[in-house]
């Protein structure tokens, strides 16, 4: 999908946005008395003198069935002075289960609290850095978790609930109170409303959900490596992606208190989310992409090219139907997996911290930087080297056909615009021992396990940007058949070593500092370098099935042994450039190893190659496609030769790190 508009542009829109900024300097002041001559927040105020406090917002929802309306723990940080001066600061918010349990950041940080009960450490840089710039930072302690009540629900209405309702009372429309049970009401009279919600993970993913609620008062999100549909966490067109569901994940971040109080809820989180992978309520409700209509913030995606939990169609679809709704948006793609932006492009101009420095001074503070005018997309094309595009994805990208073709041996085949002729097969038997590293680095040797297809090297690089698809039309031999689709660049490169434990990045001893520091509360973190690897081939797009859910996505069937049935697989989003002298290639195959759970039984599948083909985002389209493969030929463009060891798929994450 291509959007010629960097960000749409109504002439309305404008107006109000610079009638609402006036009139809120005419009752306020100025937008932030910590402008500096370069037009951003400084950090004129105090950081050790900052108030710390902590309210118990009302949900206005009974979770856990106690009787009472339950009520999330919201831990703030904010300036002190223009408390003091009658000024009201915007808020940078992040809501999450994993303050108690497990920790965030490369350092697994958790809140602390002094004896009487006090915040002492945030976790992360937020607080540190943003606090003395005239930001309040506030951490939400999702229902359920850490010193909340309620039960979590994995990113259903309670984990929706817990964010919405600080908006709302950030903005005067909720209720507070300075203790969990009773206790006297509590304003946010300190707040101007205007709230960016950040986090990565299932942090990330309650942003989403919040956005997508339309409530008012949420002005920006910063979703890295976030979920947009809680059912493709799990399952791909019903293939299992992880061996349990959402209530082994609710156990996991459930405060004990909780797990004494939530067995409704963990039974109605297991019976909703069979393990057949077919859709039901539960999943529609955690469905974020259908409600984008609703989004009015403006969104910033950050997301690894190679993220194996968060898979990359999550940011795909969200991004589609963000733009399909004429929402402000901006993007960053790395080549890392489950990784946050600070540990794999953390300093300078622009790095992280400046850029959401930038973005949040913006959509919060109502400064002019410019930075909804720049380029749309960052893309990192090797570690630490990043282009940009003004548009994501590129002006002139287009679904554009390739088709397969038999070869000259078995299971080898050729990738082309060419269709393959009538009747013609491939066949290939489910191996659930092996994965896409295996196929990949046999994809010019028959092997029983897989069929390959690819071009021959490319006379011009080969750029592909957004989501795929790939149809497939196969006969299986038994009942049960999941299928795997990955898109592959044949040739030698250095990439970030997503497959290692650190999923491309290294963390190193030395540490830097992002703000002000106390004594209980660190701004000082260590730092990381890319961890890269030699390899001689990169799998950049991938795509799984159940066969059985051929007829609907979301309901799956027994098959009939023998006959022919045919299921579009979805190739998640990425960026990617075959260079020249490279190969592309298209893998289909069956259980792919550590990314999907194998079926019941052990499938022989045939191909019908006329009936199968792939539509891929190419930029240029077909013109640029042809010009790719025009005149190659492996005896005048010969591949070069692989060199070093080929990237391990990780184990899968059987629950969101904290990390």
């Amino acid at each position: 999908m291509t959007h010629s508009a960097r960000f749409p542009r109504i002439p309305w829109k404008a107006l109000v946005a610079a009638v609402a900024v006036a009139l809120l300097t005419t009752l306020t002041g100025p937008a932030s008395a910590a402008q500096t001559a370069s037009g951003e927040s400084g950090p004129v105020y105090s950081y050790d003198r900052a108030i710390r406090e902590s309210v118990w917002v009302d949900t206005r929802i009974d979770g856990d069935s106690d009787g009472r309306s339950d009520r999330v723990a919201v831990d703030i940080v904010r300036p002190r002075e223009p408390a003091q001066q009658g000024r009201r600061v915007p808020v940078i918010m992040d809501a999450s289960p994993y303050y108690s349990c497990c920790g965030r950041g490369n350092e697994s940080q958790k809140k602390t609290y002094d004896s009487a009960g006090r915040p002492v450490q945030f976790p992360l840089f937020y607080d540190n850095y943003f606090v003395p710039r005239g930001y309040a930072t506030v951490l939400v302690d999702l229902a359920g978790t850490s010193r909340s009540d309620g039960c979590v629900d994995v990113g259903g209405r309670s984990d929706i609930q817990s964010a919405r309702a600080v908006v709302d009372w950030l903005n005067g429309r909720g209720r507070a109170y300075d203790s969990r049970t009773g206790g006297r009401r509590v304003t946010a009279g300190w707040s101007n409303g205007n709230t960016g919600m950040i986090g990565k993970s299932w942090d990330g993913t309650i942003a989403n959900g919040v956005a997508a609620t339309g409530v008012e008062g949420l002005k920006t999100i910063v979703p890295i490596a976030a979920i947009s549909s809680w059912y493709d966490y799990y399952f791909a067109k019903g293939a299992p992606l992880y061996g349990t569901g959402p209530d082994r994940l609710a156990d996991r971040v459930n405060s004990p208190e909780a797990r004494l109080r939530c067995d409704a809820v963990q039974k109605k989180l297991a019976e909703g989310a069979p393990r057949t992978g077919d859709w039901t309520r539960l999943w529609t409700e955690r469905d974020y992409v259908k409600d984008a209509e609703n989004v009015t913030a403006s969104v910033f995606v950050v997301h690894g090219t190679q993220d194996l939990n968060v898979r990359t169609k999550h940011f795909g679809q969200w991004w589609d139907a963000l733009a399909d709704n004429g929402v402000e948006r901006k993007i960053w793609l790395s080549q890392t997996g489950h990784v946050d932006p600070f540990d794999f492009r953390r300093g300078g101009d622009g790095g992280w911290v400046a850029t959401l420095h930038r973005w949040f001074d913006h959509y919060l503070m109502g400064y002019d930087n410019g930075i909804d005018d720049e380029p749309m997309a960052d893309i990192e094309r090797a570690p630490d080297r990043w282009t940009t595009d003004r548009v994501w994805p590129p002006a002139g990208t287009s679904a554009t056909t390739v088709r397969p073709r038999g070869g000259s041996a078995p299971g080898v085949g050729e990738l082309g615009t060419r269709p393959a002729p009538h009747g013609a097969t491939e066949t290939f038997t489910d191996d659930p021992r092996l994965n896409e590293a295996d196929w990949a680095a046999r994809i010019d040797t028959p092997t029983p396990d897989k069929a390959g297809f690819t071009t021959e090297p490319l006379a011009r690089p080969l750029r592909l940007s957004g989501s795929g698809k790939v149809t497939v039309t196969a006969t299986p031999s038994t009942s049960t058949a999941h299928l795997s689709a990955v898109l592959v660049d044949l040739g030698p490169d250095t990439i970030r070593d997503y497959g290692a434990d650190g999923e491309g990045i290294t963390t190193l001893a030395e540490r830097t500092c992002w703000g002000a520091s106390t004594t209980g509360d660190s701004a000082c973190f260590k730092e990381t370098k890319a961890d890269t690897i030699d390899v001689g081939h990169t799998v950049f797009s991938r795509g799984w099935a159940d066969l059985g859910n051929w007829a609907n996505p979301g309901k799956g069937r027994p098959l009939t042994p023998g006959k022919r049935y045919t299921v579009t697989l979805d190739l998640a989003a990425s960026d990617h450039v075959v260079p020249a002298g490279h190969r592309l290639a298209l893998i289909i195959a069956g259980t792919d190893a550590g990314l999907i759970d194998p079926p019941s039984t052990t499938p022989r599948l045939t191909l019908d190659l006329a009936r199968t083909a792939a539509r891929l985002p190419v930029v240029g389209g077909g013109k640029a496609l042809a010009a790719a493969t025009a005149g190659t030929g492996r005896a005048r463009v010969a591949p070069a030769p692989p060199t070093g060891v080929e990237p391990s798929v990780p184990s899968r994450i059987r629950i969101p790190r904290a990390r």
